[in-house]
């Protein structure tokens, strides 16, 4: 589970909470009209961008990625795949039949190669599933971006429904203060709804699906490498410009100490 997303929404919304409480009654800041504007609006312009089952799709895709479990490191993977390799070399491709494989794209990269699948075949079988896979991402990162920049725009739509209503009622003070509260409120929770809460998850999203990306194209080596049988010890350094140096260096470290 992806803590650090959970962490940094709850506190977004404790700590405003918080400021709104010590600075006075919270009920100021609850405006109805404003909420359907801007949370109301917005849902109805980001509709209109895409279809019904890819807007819902894009709330199961932010919800996958922040329950998602933990993954396997890089470095497990390589150390998993040199394993697969050194069995595939002394025993033949068949004998990694019975090995229990952690990664479900490792698994059906290596369950192809034993199906006898050439090393071509194998390769654009699983590129297009990672091309598919990243267009699926792209609509749910998308999404968020896009909530992003409605959320502000209707918040400024409410902004001039309300000083409107206030510039018509000027001779009755009562009806100032309700559309003075519109006016105002709605760009706030325009700004919160885009920059405390869509962007934020776009950009997460965005950086899960090039992480998922790299993975992806690591295993894509390192299956092809079993498949063409290289010495594993050339295998693993292959894999290993996968990672950046630093982090290597880093491993490396660990494993002396």
């Amino acid at each position: 589970m992806d803590l650090a997303t959970i962490i940094g929404l709850v506190m977004f919304f404790v700590i405003f909470a918080i400021a709104i409480g010590l600075g006075g009654n919270f009920g100021l800041f609850v405006n109805i009209p404003g909420l359907l504007i801007v949370f109301g609006g917005t849902i109805a312009v980001a509709l209109i961008r895409v279809s019904t089952k890819q807007f819902m799709s894009t709330f199961t895709v932010a919800l996958k990625a922040v329950l998602r479990p933990s993954n396997k490191t890089p470095f497990e993977l390589i150390e998993e795949s040199i394993e697969l390799a050194k069995i595939a070399r002394k025993q033949g491709m068949l004998a990694l039949e019975d090995q229990e494989i952690s990664h479900p794209f490792l698994n059906k990269g290596i369950q192809l190669c034993i199906d006898g699948y050439p090393p071509e075949t194998v390769s654009r079988l699983l590129s297009k599933e990672i091309d598919l896979t990243i267009e699926r991402h792209e609509t749910g990162y998308g999404m968020f971006k896009a909530i992003g920049d409605y959320a502000p725009a209707m918040g400024m739509i409410g902004t001039l429904i309300g000083l409107v209503q206030m510039l018509a009622f000027l001779d009755d003070a009562a009806a100032i203060g309700p559309a003075m509260a519109v006016a105002l409120l709605t760009t706030l929770y325009g700004a919160m709804l885009a920059n405390g809460v869509a962007l934020p998850l776009s950009e997460k999203l965005q950086s899960i699906s090039e992480e998922e990306r790299l993975t992806k194209d690591l295993i894509m080596e390192a299956i092809a490498s079993i498949q063409s049988g290289i010495n594993p010890k050339a295998m693993e350094q292959l894999l290993l410009t996968y990672i950046p140096v630093s982090q290597r260096q880093g491993e490396e470290g660990e494993e002396e100490d």
